[in-house]
Parts: C-alpha cells; structure tokens; sequence
C-alpha cells in the first residue's frame, strides 16, 4: 500500500490554521478520502494531558521544560497516530509541527537551534512533512481573532513582542536558504490567511492542486 501524506498547517496565533485544517478535512471526507486530523500538542491521551499543562495559564513553565513538554507530546502522536496513519494510506493533516518549535520555543524562547533540532530528531524519529502550508496575516489581526475566541491560552497571553518575534521567525522559513538549511522541515508552502474563510481555503486547495493534482482534483 503506499505511504500516504502528511500536510501540515502552520502560523502563529489566530491565522485560522484549525479552521482550514477543519475545512480541507470535510472536503477530503465528503469526496472518500481516507482522511486523519490531529493537532499539537495532544491528539492522543498522553499528549492531550501535556496540552492541557501547556496551555493552562496558570502553569509556571520555564522554556527548556516548555519545549521537552511539547517534544513529548510529539513523540507519542507521531508514534501511535501519524505513523501508524501515513503506513495505512491516509492523508493525515497536522495542526502544528516542528515549525512551530523553531517559531515559539526557538526565535521565541530563545532556546538554542541546535538542541530544539536533536530532540525533536528523538521526537519524530526522522518523519519529515509532505508539505507545510504556513498560514501568514498581520500579527495584531491574528492577536485580535484569539481575543475574539474567548478567554485566551497561557501561549495567546504572551507579550507582544514574543509574539513578534515568532511571525518574523515564520517570514524567514519561506524562503529557499533556510528550507536547503532545515531538510527536517520539509517543503514550505506560503498561504495568505486574510480575508474569508473561504478565500483562505480556496488558497489552500490551489496549493495542493498544483503540487498534487490527482489527490486533490478540479472535480470529483
């Protein structure tokens, strides 16, 4: 049977990356395709505990702790969801991967490249992306569509200037230097998140269109 793909959604907060992840998943269902959606951290017990820790603003949570946290979580969906997906044939879709790590506890934390990059090998085993979509919009516009979510998560609390710092650090993966510098990442796809939900998915399909036209068709 062959291996099926893994795309992932990338972006910093409010970039809508769940939302077309929902999106892309009811499009592939309603059309047959074998379809697994799962998000980070969490998606199995293991790891929904560590994001309910991660993401509890009452957590006191120093950075390199932070990031083992989000690694551990990793490792147990790549092991008992995504691998175990991908061997069956399906399209697994993941909201958030080792992007967000260099984003968020890298450019973020401050932590060192080098050290996110040897856990998240233990973490991940070698499996690298099919294809990231990595949703961009204004950092102030992304901040004020978490607002609008409801009360916000202990990473959404952060100060402003962090969440700067990440969406530059997502700019920078865009381009062809740092994708030839981090083959772990896989191939990066920029996707322009303003605009209506549907705008954005329309975006998102043409992506996938062109870089797999027989998956993802015109027509069906």
């Amino acid at each position: 049977m062959p291996r099926g793909l893994l795309v992932v959604f990338e972006g910093a907060e409010g970039a809508g990356k769940s939302t077309q992840l929902r999106l892309l998943a009811d499009w592939l269902g309603s059309r047959g395709r074998d379809v697994v959606a799962v998000r980070e951290p969490g998606g199995t017990v293991v790891g929904d505990e560590i994001r309910r820790i991660l993401l509890d603003p009452n957590s006191d949570i120093v950075s390199r702790a932070e990031a083992l946290l989000f690694m551990a979580s990793r490792a147990q969906l790549v092991e008992r969801e995504i691998r175990p997906a991908l061997d069956s044939g399906a399209i697994v879709l993941l909201d958030r991967f080792f992007l967000s790590t260099y984003a968020y506890q890298g450019i973020g934390r401050g932590l060192p490249e080098s050290d996110l990059r040897a856990t998240n090998a233990i973490a991940t085993q070698g499996l690298v992306p099919d294809l990231t979509l990595l949703l961009t919009m204004p950092v102030a516009d992304g901040l004020a569509r978490a607002v609008e979510r409801g009360e916000r998560d202990r990473m959404e609390r952060a100060e402003l200037a962090f969440h700067e710092r990440v969406a530059h650090a997502f700019e920078t993966f865009t381009t062809s230097g740092w994708q030839t510098a981090h083959p772990e990442c896989g191939p990066i796809v920029l996707v322009d998140a303003t605009g209506s939900e549907a705008a954005v998915f329309d975006r998102v399909l043409g992506t996938l269109r062109t870089r797999w036209p027989g998956t993802f068709p015109v027509t069906s």
